[in-house]
């Protein structure tokens, strides 16, 4: 039992270890599609593929190093990145975040 449980634990290792060089691939990519994007609207969403994959890196972490406080920053991560792309969509639809009416 103990063999299978050590077996387990080093197919998790190495397939998170695999995830984080291939998260670690597109953010790259994805740095190269913000610097060179054609529109706003495309370096948009890399920007917002940036902050997924930054809450996979943040998970993925966590399952490597076994600790619960990681679960708490994904999910930080999770609601400024809402709130960024609500701000980014906004701003792209009217070119104003925030709304003055002053009438």
């Amino acid at each position: 039992m103990n063999s299978v449980l050590n077996f387990s634990e080093s197919v998790l290792t190495i397939s998170a270890l695999i995830s984080v060089v291939a998260i670690a691939i597109s953010l790259v990519l994805l740095l190269y599609r913000i610097i060179a994007g054609p529109t706003s609207a495309d370096r948009a969403v890399a920007l917002d593929a940036v902050g997924m994959s930054m809450m996979g890196l943040t998970a993925l972490i966590a399952i490597i190093i076994p600790t619960t406080t990681l679960n708490d920053v994904v999910l930080v991560i999770g609601i400024l990145l809402f709130i960024g792309t609500i701000g980014i969509a906004k701003y792209l639809e009217k070119g104003v975040i925030i709304d003055r009416d002053l009438d």
